[in-house]
């Protein structure tokens, strides 16, 4: 199975730019006017994040949020057969402060959200990277051949993936040595009791602690990657240095620097973000106060 799919989307991916971006186009219109995939979600989620904003203006931010959406698909499928000069035409950035850091002798973990085109950010942040090790950790996919397909792009500039359900068996190895790591740090948390909670937007929201008790533990300096849309299909990642010394940081100070990094690329890019993930699915409980990290906004009654 693995090789018909793989076959079929690499034939698909060496279709020109134009013809790419023309099937995108065609799959934005079914996701957005004939399926609504997941419409109440993201006006919902939008709604919660900007509640001055006109149901005009929100529609407007989804409508150019699902153009993105399908082009992310389209521009993952491309990345088969894409050359390394085309890549590098279309996906650039400075990286100069984690080029520092590594020459300090730092130990790094990079804090991406769900930015537009993020696959093309984990490979530039692979490509850009090789002085030392580096790995993400991921959730596996249920298709074992999409999944072998996706492991095959993603590690293309030598990253290593490791399933999350493994990473804890894996974890006292790849910590041994010198160590780039690079983390979705947006994501839900499964277990919403043992998580940090502070208002994200207008919202309380968990956080998962793993990227923040992990950084100090190990003392890796903490870099916030952006990945900024410069015109449709090509990309710019920057970043920006949360704390090259974890260890003297306390309880919630990276989660709410990484909180605060996210609401400013957000507004300022507010359609380049996954609005289809259920960024509030879970409510707070009083239960949870002993997990408030908010400085700015007292933990709800």
């Amino acid at each position: 199975m693995y090789y018909i799919i793989y076959g079929f989307l690499y034939l698909l991916s060496l279709l020109p730019f134009w013809a790419i971006y023309l099937l995108s186009d065609f799959i934005y219109f079914l996701l957005f006017y004939v399926f609504g995939y997941r419409k109440d979600i993201v006006f919902k989620n939008l709604k919660t994040a900007f509640p001055d904003q006109s149901d005009q203006a929100l529609k407007k931010i989804s409508k150019q949020f699902y153009h993105n959406l399908s082009d992310t698909f389209m521009e993952i499928i491309k990345l088969i057969s894409m050359s390394d000069k085309t890549f590098e035409k279309r996906c650039q950035g400075d990286f100069t402060i984690i080029d520092d850091l590594i020459k300090k002798g730092k130990n790094i973990q990079l804090h991406a959200g769900h930015q537009f085109n993020w696959e093309y950010g984990s490979l530039f942040m692979s490509k850009s990277i090789k002085a030392i090790p580096s790995y993400a950790v991921y959730i596996p996919l249920k298709n074992a051949a999409m999944e072998k397909l996706f492991l095959k792009i993603r590690e293309r500039y030598g990253t290593r993936f490791i399933k999350a359900t493994e990473f804890k068996i894996k974890r006292d190895d790849i910590f041994k040595e010198r160590f780039a790591f690079f983390l979705g740090a947006d994501q839900n948390p499964g277990n919403p009791s043992t998580a940090y909670w502070q208002n994200y937007f207008t919202k309380p929201a968990p956080f998962i602690t793993g990227p923040e008790i992990g950084g100090i533990k190990n003392n890796a300096a903490i870099v916030f990657v952006r990945s900024r849309i410069i015109k449709r299909g090509h990309y710019i990642c920057e970043c920006t240095l949360c704390t090259d010394d974890p260890a003297s940081t306390v309880k919630g100070d990276i989660t709410r620097a990484y909180r605060d990094f996210l609401e400013k690329v957000i507004r300022e890019e507010p359609d380049n973000y996954l609005w289809t993930h259920r960024r509030w699915k879970w409510d707070y409980k009083p239960a949870y106060k002993n997990n408030w990290i908010d400085e700015k906004v007292k933990a709800p009654e």
